[in-house]
């Protein structure tokens, strides 16, 4: 059974950074892709960047280009998102999720599995 468990959302300020975590658990290798989306309060969820754990590949809105990188650790099954510069407008929850046929990456509904969610709260 698939199971994500992120970590890593806090409050912090202006400028300020955080680490995201994605601890993925239940696949039997690594032909699978990792999202990390985000929701709005009200809104739907949007995506942030994607990475094919299979050769590393990957994809990124470009929006966040430059202050938001995603990352994998593969001895630890762990995806990370490393938040620089954050802005009041990241303020959001942050979802992991994982699928093995993802077609267009930015589409919510390519992934079958998904965290619980962690939030960022950046105060200005």
């Amino acid at each position: 059974q698939v199971q994500l468990v992120e970590s890593g959302g806090d409050s912090v300020q202006t400028g300020g950074s955080l680490k995201l975590s994605c601890l993925v658990s239940g696949y039997t290798n690594r032909y699978y892709s990792v999202a990390w989306f985000r929701q709005f309060s009200g809104k739907e969820r949007e995506a942030v960047a994607m990475i094919y754990l299979g050769d590393g590949t990957i994809h990124a809105v470009d929006s966040v280009k430059g202050r938001l990188a995603i990352s994998q650790d593969k001895a630890k099954n762990t995806v990370f998102l490393q938040m620089d510069n954050l802005k009041p407008e990241d303020t959001a929850m942050y979802y992991c999720a994982s699928g093995r046929y993802v077609a267009d990456w930015s589409r919510p509904d390519e992934y079958d599995h998904w965290g619980q969610g962690t939030q960022v709260t950046v105060s200005s």
